[in-house]
């Protein structure tokens, strides 16, 4: 105890970045376990840092009494007085223990508790500075790969960027520096789990609102993005000032700020649009480049039935519907695409009685088609899958009732679901089951 700890103190807690009171704590706390080891457990031990001497000081506290009856917690008034001649009776008497008693094993004690302390204090650190970043842009270094999740040192901490969070055709090499958002930080027995993603729309939009100052400083407004990682995308954007165009502000001089965006997402295309709180102009626009006669909206149903020339069908709809896909995801609306030749045929093919049958049959598939959804919503919900996997569950028969007691090779023979897809709700299946 010779040593002076004020220094030790304020170093350790430079280095690690560590309050020095949580420092003083552990210390207190692992003196006081040693000493309670050193002397018994029945007796009551306090240590207290003294500053100025920078040292950690013991005192045994006993009750001056009469007559002692128990040697370990009470103490003689006549032996009181000669430690302090104004105690009196039924006084807690503390008397300083001398710290050279204790051996090596007391010493070793010591040290346990304080690097568990000091453990303890980094990891709450990290977990509430990693937790003040969610949904913000971290860079790491990818670290090793583990059953095809990646570990990316952070510095301090390590993620973890899940599989199911990677864009599929992208590649990485140890040692390689990689970006994401923090998507989650879960409390760990081994510490704080950092969770990243490259796959979700936020990243999109933080990559924005990096690149485009207009974004940062509140001009151009980001009102929402739809991903279908590593192939195509759309994000829809607001001028709240007259004069400032927020498409051409993302895109920048020559496209320069759009293909910064766009290289790092290793040439993932991106459609910028423009929002509308009009939402058949909305639609409108998500659908470009595509040409658009007219929206019939039906807001019952949240749905839009979107006329294009018959040659611009295949423009609306893209390449295996991904356009189309997109603007729903986007706009939120259910959209169906239809050339003038087909609603025009579907217009004049009806008698009124055929028209009302089909109004009837239509409805019924409505009432299934909600029955499904909220199907779907229930074990979307328990397995925190997408809301597409869940309903292809759902269609194969699966209720929130009976998923988790599925097996993995009858998930398997669900219709729709390829490889991968059925490893992401296993996985989620084993998270929940645990």
């Amino acid at each position: 105890m010779s040593i002076n700890l004020t220094h030790i103190i304020d170093q350790v807690g430079k280095d690690k970045g560590i309050d020095k009171h949580i420092l003083i704590d552990a210390l207190e706390s692992a003196m006081q376990k040693a000493a309670e080891k050193r002397f018994g457990p029945n007796k009551v031990i306090e240590a207290h840092y003294q500053e100025d001497a920078g040292e950690i000081e013991l005192f045994l506290f006993k009750t001056v009494v009469e007559e002692v009856e128990n040697p370990d917690l009470e103490i003689a008034f006549d032996q009181a007085r000669d430690l302090d001649p104004e105690v009196a009776l039924g006084d807690s008497l503390g008397v300083k223990l001398d710290a050279r008693e204790f051996g090596r094993i007391d010493a070793q004690t010591a040290k346990q508790i304080i690097i568990q302390k000091v453990r303890e204090a980094e990891r709450n650190i990290i977990f509430t500075e990693y937790s003040a970043k969610k949904g913000e842009i971290i860079t790491g270094i990818v670290q090793r790969f583990e059953k095809g999740d990646i570990v990316v040192d952070l510095g301090r901490a390590e993620a973890l960027l899940p599989k199911k969070e990677q864009v599929r055709r992208e590649g990485y090499r140890q040692g390689e520096r990689i970006r994401g958002i923090v998507l989650d930080v879960k409390s760990e027995a081994k510490g704080p789990q950092v969770i990243m993603s490259r796959t979700h729309p936020g990243f999109l939009m933080k990559l924005f609102q990096m690149e485009v100052p207009e974004i940062y400083e509140g001009i151009v407004e980001i009102k929402g993005a739809a991903r279908e990682p590593g192939d195509r995308a759309k994000i829809a954007v607001l001028s709240h000032n007259s004069d400032v165009d927020p498409v051409g502000a993302c895109v920048g001089v020559k496209g320069s700020r759009v293909q910064a965006v766009v290289q790092e997402l290793k040439g993932e295309k991106i459609d910028i649009v423009h929002w509308s709180d009009e939402h058949a102009i909305y639609v409108k626009n998500t659908l470009s480049p595509a040409q658009i006669s007219r929206v019939i909206t039906d807001d019952a149903e949240h749905a839009m039935e979107v006329i294009v020339p018959d040659d611009q069908l295949s423009l609306a709809i893209g390449k295996k519907g991904q356009n189309v896909r997109l603007a729903a995801k986007l706009t939120g609306w259910k959209i169906d695409i239809k050339t003038e030749s087909e609603a025009k045929g579907a217009k004049e093919a009806f008698s009124p009685e055929e028209a009302l049958r089909k109004e009837v049959e239509a409805a019924g598939v409505r009432e299934e088609k909600e029955r499904e959804m909220e199907a779907a919503k229930g074990i979307g919900e328990l397995l925190n899958i997408s809301l597409e996997l869940a309903g292809m569950l759902v269609r194969g028969g699966y209720t929130k009732d009976n998923v988790l007691k599925a097996l993995k090779k009858e998930i398997k023979t669900v219709e729709g679901l390829d490889e991968e897809a059925v490893d992401v709700i296993w996985a989620a299946m084993k998270e929940r089951n645990a």
